[in-house]
């Protein structure tokens, strides 16, 4: 993929927003929405997409992403049981083995998948247990590289434990002074239930210090007694770090005691955290111990959502050692949450779709995202009437825009028929 030329103008013409308006105009002036209304005059010489009545929505945003380790499926082996432990072992056979330019090949490669899917905004998580902080430059390179096109924001992932592996706090602050953008952490993963609460007060320590935010890898586990985000929670209090916290994963809390989430998700709220489900991984990781009935390991979306806490959909993996699928389609992603969460409401599948959209938007903190005056000109037109729609066909990306300039074009889904006494197309969009 080549960097786009700089932002344009453009008036997009007949679109159907993500609220329901239809009929909408959409003008774009130096990579900037200029203005949003029926049937806006059209500025002489500039170009115009025709959206048909199409959906036209802000661009995909992934809160919750592996780039070091995506695209390298079968290297060195295969993930045969497909377990999160099995993985975690594969990737520290893997790691000795990198290269930058390998780590690099992959990473634009997943990042033209994203643009071709509509998604330009990633935030991923890079391991830092690695002291030559090999996958740390490399992505940094990429960050710079995919910056035309794709915002993509760096996590300091201590994979193996901040405490656990020997030199990851240093190797993780160095990562911060290179540049990474947010502290990570995997608290579940130290030794002890101790030292998880020790390392969750030395990472937030250390954001509040630089100014950063934090997202933690905390309690991926279907232990019930794992209650390291009580301990994130408290420590964003305590910091001020309140609106800057995420919490990931946090699966746990799907096997947690009902009156102990009562207490829980209160305090969460309080301290401004944020929470990233990831449906995908949740679901074939979590409950592996499990014979029936078998725990689905996600955790509560509806309920923290309904507590006021922003939640996003993750895709977390993809052909990497911890999962063989994935294609950087975040309305799979949304349309596995919704099945999970039992989010079938018209209210619960608008909130799906925002939550691949405007709530990972709102955790990055991206400057000027939405379809307002204003904004970044940067969206998506797909092949659906509405937000529900959309995730129920994955629908086509006929176009995806940034600043003003359409850097991806797709072909409509359709399917020519050959059957006695009926039309010849299929209009998949078609409502009731």
């Amino acid at each position: 993929m080549t960097h786009p030329p700089s932002a344009v103008d453009l008036l997009v013409r007949h679109a159907t927003l993500p609220d329901g308006r239809s009929e909408i105009d959409l003008l774009v002036q130096a990579g900037r929405i200029a203005a949003v209304g029926p049937a806006l005059a059209a500025p002489e010489g500039v170009p115009q997409l025709d959206a048909q009545g199409f959906l036209l929505s802000p661009p995909f945003v992934d809160a919750h992403f592996h780039m070091d380790a995506t695209l390298s499926y079968g290297l060195p082996r295969v993930n045969e049981s497909g377990t999160l432990l099995e993985g975690i072992a594969l990737w520290g056979e893997l790691k000795p083995h990198l290269t930058q330019e390998a780590v690099v090949e992959r990473a634009l490669a997943y990042c033209d998948w994203a643009v071709a899917r509509g998604l330009l905004a990633i935030r991923s998580h890079v391991d830092v247990c690695d002291a030559r902080l090999l996958a740390v430059e490399a992505l940094l390179h990429v960050k710079e590289r995919v910056r035309p096109y794709l915002d993509l924001q760096l996590v300091a992932f201590p994979q193996d434990g901040v405490l656990r592996s020997p030199g990851a706090l240093a190797n993780l602050e160095r990562a911060l002074d290179l540049g990474v953008d947010v502290v990570g952490g995997i608290p579940h993963f130290e030794r002890t239930m101790a030292d998880g609460a020790e390392s969750v007060r030395l990472l937030c320590e250390i954001a509040a210090a630089r100014g950063l935010r934090v997202d933690m890898h905390c309690d991926e586990t279907d232990d019930p007694l794992s209650r390291h985000v009580e301990t994130l929670a408290f420590q964003a209090q305590r910091l001020g770090l309140h609106g800057r916290v995420n919490g990931s994963h946090l699966t746990s809390m799907h096997s947690m005691d009902n009156y102990y989430v009562s207490k829980l998700i209160p305090l969460m709220a309080e301290a401004g955290l944020s929470a990233v489900a990831n449906p995908l991984i949740n679901i074939t990781i979590q409950g592996r111990h499990d014979t029936y009935p078998k725990r689905r390991g996600m955790t509560r979306v509806p309920e923290l959502m309904a507590a006021g806490l922003t939640v996003a959909f993750g895709h977390d993996c993809v052909m990497d050692p911890w999962y063989s699928l994935g294609s950087a389609d975040m309305l799979e992603v949304a349309q596995m949450g919704l099945h999970v969460a039992q989010m079938t409401s018209q209210a619960g599948m608008r909130a799906c779709f925002d939550a691949v959209t405007v709530n990972p938007a709102r955790i990055l903190g991206l400057e000027g995202y939405g379809l307002a005056p204003g904004c970044r000109a940067d969206f998506v037109l797909l092949q659906a009437r509405s937000p529900a729609e959309a995730i129920r066909l994955r629908a086509a990306r006929l176009a995806v825009v940034r600043g003003g300039r359409i850097v991806a074009r797709g072909a409509p889904a359709t399917v020519e028929l050959a059957l006695p006494g009926r039309p010849a197309g299929v209009d998949f969009t078609r409502q009731a």
